[in-house]
């Protein structure tokens, strides 16, 4: 190993936009039921599934409607 490293001519991450960082969150029975049904009809992990569709929300702006 070198004792120094020249980054001068580095490039900045071009997947930067595309990570993921861990969270906890705490899901019904009925929804992860939904997704993994839907996971063994696509193929797709159904925590890919869970997020494509919270990307999707948060893309087209949606709203929970909420009735108190």
């Amino acid at each position: 190993m070198r004792k120094e490293y020249d980054f001068s001519n580095s490039i900045k991450n071009p997947y930067i936009k595309y990570l993921k960082k861990q969270v906890t969150l705490r899901l019904g029975v009925d929804v992860i039921d939904y997704f993994k049904k839907l996971a063994e009809e696509t193929g797709i992990p159904y925590q890919n599934l869970i997020n494509l569709f919270l990307q999707d929300c948060a893309k087209s702006h949606k709203k929970l409607k909420l009735s108190l």
